[in-house]
């Protein structure tokens, strides 16, 4: 499909500048632009590309200012990055979608599947399980018993929703994830055997939300592991029992959280963050890559990195130090020395 910058600037909301009629079909990175193609810049260092690139569009933020002539069509809007967003979405939205359950799907018996939803091979939908409007169910998904997903969600090939998860509206489950497993619940005895308590709660994840592919979210051992709306999980991420994340929080691949930790609204945890359990998180919480939280995070809105977590401020600091080490090490040596010659000097004039 062909749309021409005029066309793709009024959807946007942006104002063209150079020809109107040019004319794309297909998207490229900046640095590997073609013609026919639309381009985007948001991040300041492939700024160069721009004046070299072959690509037909680009998007640009209204305050980028030219410093050379730049061939391409220019549409300026208030973020680039944003609006490739839209445009991407509108292209996906505007290819066909497959409807109807496969012959080869398993059905359970009283569940309800909506006519414009699709059910692929071998996907099997457990009793009393609901799908709702344009839901896609890839093949060798498993949905359990008593489950729900949500309008127009799309949970992809061989993830698994054990029974009576509760999946929102337009929630993406990417593939090979897992939610609803048992969480990490035993009791010790007397004598250091583990016994399994069992975990009888559920998961509910609100609408809008993302989770990537192999991440995992465990079931409550009692009431409700819940995942607020627009939260957006990486790949290979492990959420424990009964914890709470709250609104448009985001957290990269690798991240750990422990069982009944609270997290605020808008926290954005890095690759690799350890979250200990039964914690509280405040709002607008940063964490970088790494991290290890350990205690309860009070002050909203702060950055944190290290383990155990401290202000980033002081982790910069203490990384300089810790790379100094060898060196204030070496002139301890020293200094250490000389006090041992100076000692036996004042001891021969004794």
């Amino acid at each position: 499909m062909e749309f021409t910058a005029q066309q793709i600037a009024e959807f946007l909301g942006g104002t063209v500048e150079g020809n109107n009629d040019t004319r794309v079909s297909d998207f490229a990175k900046i640095e590997e632009g073609r013609p026919g193609a639309l381009s985007f810049l948001s991040n300041p260092k492939y700024t160069h590309y721009i004046y070299t690139t072959k690509s037909s569009i680009v998007l640009v933020n209204n305050d980028f200012t030219a410093e050379h002539p730049i061939e391409a069509t220019l549409i300026r809007v208030p973020d680039s990055y944003a609006a490739l967003a839209q445009l991407l979405t509108m292209v996906q939205n505007m290819q066909a979608t497959r409807t109807g359950i496969d012959p080869l799907a398993a059905i359970g018996e009283g569940a309800d599947i909506d006519a414009t939803a699709y059910v692929g091979a071998y996907a099997v939908v457990e009793h009393g399980a609901h799908i709702g409007r344009n839901a896609r169910i890839y093949p060798h998904v498993f949905i359990g018993e008593g489950s729900i997903i949500g309008d127009d969600s799309i949970v992809y090939a061989h993830a698994t929703l054990y029974d009576h998860t509760e999946l929102g509206k337009r929630c993406i489950v990417h593939a090979g994830a897992v939610i609803g497993a048992d969480g990490f619940g035993f009791a010790p005895d007397a004598e250091g055997h583990y016994h399994k308590i069992p975990q009888i709660g559920h998961v509910k994840i609100d609408d809008d939300v993302e989770i990537g592919a192999n991440t995992t979210i465990d079931r409550a051992t009692m009431g409700v592991t819940h995942i607020a709306q627009g939260v957006k999980l990486d790949n290979l991420v492990q959420i424990a029992h009964n914890v709470e994340i709250g609104e448009h929080t985001a957290m990269a691949a690798q991240t750990g959280v422990a069982g009944s930790t609270k997290i605020a609204p808008h926290c954005i945890f890095a690759g690799q963050v350890g979250v200990a359990g039964h914690l509280e998180i405040a709002q607008g919480s940063i964490f970088g890559a790494q991290t290890g939280v350990a205690s309860v995070v009070k002050e909203p809105g702060k950055t944190w990195q290290g383990s155990p977590a401290m202000p980033v401020g002081i982790f910069r600091r203490s990384a300089i130090a810790q790379r100094q080490t060898p060196e204030l090490l070496q002139q301890l040596r020293t200094l250490q020395k000389e006090v041992e010659r100076l000692s036996t000097i004042v001891e021969k004039m004794k």
